[in-house]
């Protein structure tokens, strides 16, 4: 992952230093499970932590015996004995080498997963501060971008506090997902390997140990995950994507913080572009696409094979990094979103009333009218509003057939705006639970 869209505590997950310290971990705390069985002397077992608990692993050293032996894991274990000394020889008893690597990745995974959840809440506490913000802020509602019937502004934020909301519980169910533990050495049968040493290093971790595993987690687990940020990700360009119509300048009732000396354009001075969200709506686009090699990492050959290996080392890192990123630039926006309610208001009244049509036709109906003729009657005058520019009230008082069922009274009264807001109380104690 480039470092434009990357947040340091994130990008530590994924780094050598943080990996090898995992892999010892791992490694030494099998060593104290496997003391405690008589398995290994507990002299070795202490040795292992006395003189690699401080270590700092040498990177390019691991590097340098990594191109000799071709082996990752060999090449760390060959270092460590380098460190520790003789008790290195009874390292990893009985286990192989992706007891090491799946575990560590679940360690990785979960630890990304909980930064991301602490995006996921800081973005959720922007959204709902605005959402009571403009709660009564009316603004015209569009389908398929065409005005509809008034909404608000607040009930827009407050829909994407309940969607992401949706996506923090199943980041929740995806985290405990991944968070299993494999120790059970060659094709999964601990023939060389006690299982209670996975249940050590599981606890020691803050893992689950994996109820059956071949020689690899099962990658159903992976695949869960990285579709869940996926759909996250999805849920991210959604907003953005509303954000970048809002600003748009026949529109522009909501804009991105234009922060002083920002420039919009190398060409054009007056410009001020929806560049963040922009960006969102593209890093969302980087985010799904990590899911479909991650599901295609399921249908591994046999007991195992490493063709999700390389797969991983993209998808794991670049996935969480880039989501992290976009997450807590989607919490800047929405913290520091400018709003225009004068701009809502005046857009809302450009179809000169259009917006009660609704209205008009079902108190027709209930006045008598088929329902037939009385979508002829408010389209009729609906349809010169639009060609004509007319005012939509004063066509429907001029229409001799809706005034046989209708007083102006009662039509001055169905172009009442709080008739559209008066359940907003009620759909935001859904959405905030009171």
């Amino acid at each position: 992952m480039i470092p434009r869209y990357a947040r340091q505590p994130m990008v530590d997950i994924w780094s050598p230093e943080t990996k090898f310290r995992i892999w010892f971990e791992i490694e030494a705390h099998a060593c104290d499970a496997q003391a405690e069985l008589g398995v290994i002397p507990k002299q070795a077992a202490e040795a292992v932590w006395a003189r690699g608990g401080n270590a700092t692993f040498d990177i390019d050293r691991i590097d340098e015996i990594e191109r000799e032996t071709k082996h990752d894991v060999i090449a760390f274990l060959t270092h460590l004995a380098e460190i520790v000394g003789p008790e290195a020889r009874l390292v990893h008893q009985g286990m192989t080498s992706s007891d090491v690597l799946d575990t560590c990745l679940a360690v990785q995974l979960t630890r990304a997963a909980d930064i991301l959840l602490e995006d996921m809440d800081a973005l959720l506490a922007a959204l709902k501060k605005r959402a009571q913000e403009h709660k009564m802020t009316v603004c015209i509602g569009r389908s398929h971008g065409i005005h509809a019937e008034p909404v608000t502004f607040g009930l827009k934020l407050a829909q994407a506090y309940a969607e992401f909301d949706r996506c923090k519980q199943r980041l929740v169910t995806a985290r405990a997902d991944v968070a299993t533990c494999a120790l059970s050495g060659a094709v999964g049968t601990f023939a060389n390997i006690d299982p209670a040493v996975e249940a050590h290093v599981a606890q020691k971790m803050g893992l689950t140990p994996e109820p059956i595993s071949t020689q690899v987690i099962p990658r159903d687990r992976h695949a869960m995950f990285f579709a869940t940020l996926g759909v996250i990700a999805s849920s991210v360009e959604r907003v953005a994507t509303e954000i970048r119509h809002l600003q748009r300048t026949e529109v522009l009732e909501v804009e991105e913080y234009f922060s002083p000396g920002q420039k919009g354009s190398s060409a054009m001075p007056h410009k001020r572009n929806p560049v963040l969200t922009e960006n969102l709506t593209g890093l969302a686009r980087m985010v799904r696409s990590y899911a479909m090699p991650a599901m295609e990492n399921v249908a591994l050959w046999h007991e195992r094979d490493i063709s999700h290996s390389s797969v991983e080392r993209y998808v794991g890192p670049d996935a969480t990094i880039t989501l992290d990123f976009a997450l807590s630039r989607l919490t800047g926006v929405i913290d520091k979103l400018l709003v225009y309610p004068d701009r809502m208001e005046a857009n809302m009244n450009k179809l000169g009333g259009l917006m009660h049509s609704q209205r008009v036709l079902l108190a027709l109906t209930q006045a008598g009218v088929s329902r037939e003729d009385a979508y002829r009657l408010v389209q009729r005058n609906a349809m010169k509003v639009w060609h004509e520019g007319a005012d939509f009230f004063d066509e429907l008082t001029g229409d001799e057939e809706v005034m046989a069922s209708l007083s102006k009274a009662d039509l001055e009264d169905l172009f009442d705006l709080g008739y559209h807001t008066k359940h907003v109380d009620t759909i935001f104690a859904r959405v905030f639970k009171g």
